[in-house]
């Protein structure tokens, strides 16, 4: 069977076609600045590139234009739509009404709706791509995978916030945590990659990107995650500003006479990297500024590491040790110098690294001594082949792992 994975956002379209007779990609592509002038799709199928640029005023132009571009007989993948059995959409948050992936249907779509309050930018974007494919492809499956499904496993010790039980109650006020699939692959390759029982094995994943989060993973089940509510909570990000005391917004807002709405929006967009840094939110560019001599670069960087020491530490102590930590996304994956600083002087806790694997490794592998009793690795995250098997297994009756 042929898999369409789509991760839509409020302006575009990413895109994977997947056939899981061996999980072989045939396509992949990006529907861009819909809405907006200057739209244009781009694909890569069999080695192919296609560019076209037309208007596209919705997200079934989109769409439309996607399979366009898939069904073009010299640079496509597909010689029909029917070749298409489901499509297996990222849906940012599902609240706690979703702690596994489903069939979309109409109770599905309300319930996306109704989490709409908790994730404002993502969730009317996501809902739109599953409406733009049932418009366009009316008798293909759709099938919702949610970011925050991984994480419903926390204990209420884990999720609960110390505000009266009222507003959790009534509003729902909790953690619930991102990056769900991407820890959720990680955490499952690192135990198979090592040859382990991922029922007898804790587990710290680093997510380390422009948004970053951390996950303590015991036995195979979430138990701890550093996002919150939003993806706003926890360590310093490109333009987020990471956990802080929140009488720091009612600061701000009362001095520089803002709303909480415009406070909020410079701790998501104007804060983290760029923000200490003034320069840039991408760590490529902290990274040539601090060792260059710059301070604020500096800070930033430090403060960074400084974050997800401060993670591994505690979620090291919430699962009573810890067997394997996993380094994943842009950052993760490919910031070897990064990786040895947040690792330096944990050997207290049995994890040594070693700089001759570490250095230069952009791949699958470990980079722990041979005689560390705690394994680091290095797991480039996969989520479009999460959701993919996800789909597969809902369309197919078989159960998902």
């Amino acid at each position: 069977m042929k898999i369409l994975v789509l991760n839509a956002g409020s302006s575009s379209l990413k895109y994977q076609l997947i056939d899981m007779e061996g999980e072989k990609l045939l396509a992949k592509g990006l529907v861009e600045r819909i809405g907006i002038e200057g739209s244009k799709i781009t694909q890569k199928a069999h080695g192919e590139q296609i560019v076209i640029e037309q208007p596209m005023k919705t997200h079934t132009d989109g769409i439309q234009l996607m399979l366009k571009a898939l069904l073009d007989p010299e640079k496509g993948a597909l010689k029909s739509m029917d070749e298409i059995g489901a499509v297996g959409h990222r849906v940012l948050h599902g609240g706690e009404a979703f702690t596994a992936s489903v069939l979309v249907n109409e109770e599905v779509k309300n319930a996306i709706k109704a989490n709409i309050p908790l994730g404002p930018l993502h969730n009317p974007a996501n809902l739109m791509g599953i409406e733009a494919c049932e418009k366009v492809m009316p008798n293909t499956p759709n099938v919702a995978v949610f970011d925050t499904a991984f994480h419903q496993t926390m204990p209420p010790k884990a999720y609960l916030y110390g505000v009266p039980m009222e507003y959790y109650e009534r509003l729902h006020v909790r953690r619930y945590g991102f990056h769900g699939t991407s820890h959720r692959y990680v955490s499952k390759r690192a135990c198979e990659f090592l040859g382990l029982d991922r029922s007898k094995t804790r587990v710290i994943t680093c997510h380390l990107g422009n948004g970053s989060s951390l996950a303590a993973v015991e036995n195979g089940k979430c138990v701890d995650t550093s996002m919150g509510i939003t993806p706003l909570e926890g360590v310093l990000m490109g333009t987020r500003s990471g956990s802080m005391d929140p009488a720091v917004v009612q600061y701000i807002a009362n001095n520089d006479h803002l709303s909480v709405d415009e406070v909020l929006n410079i701790l998501n967009k104007k804060s983290g990297l760029l923000g200490i840094s003034g320069l840039s939110s991408d760590m490529r560019d902290i990274d040539d500024a601090a060792d260059g001599g710059n301070e604020r670069a500096i800070t930033a960087r430090e403060m960074l590491i400084y974050g997800i020491r401060k993670y591994i530490g505690a979620y090291t102590a919430a699962m009573n040790g810890v067997d394997v930590i996993v380094f994943t996304a842009g950052i993760g994956e490919n910031g070897d110098a990064l990786r040895a600083r947040i690792m330096e002087g944990f050997e207290y806790i049995g994890a040594k690294l070693d700089s001759s694997r570490n250095n230069g490794c952009r791949s699958e592998a470990i980079i722990s001594t041979d005689d560390s009793k705690v394994k680091i690795v290095v797991i480039p995250t996969d989520e479009e082949i999460v959701i993919a098997r996800d789909t597969l297994c809902i369309v197919t009756g078989k159960p998902i792992e």
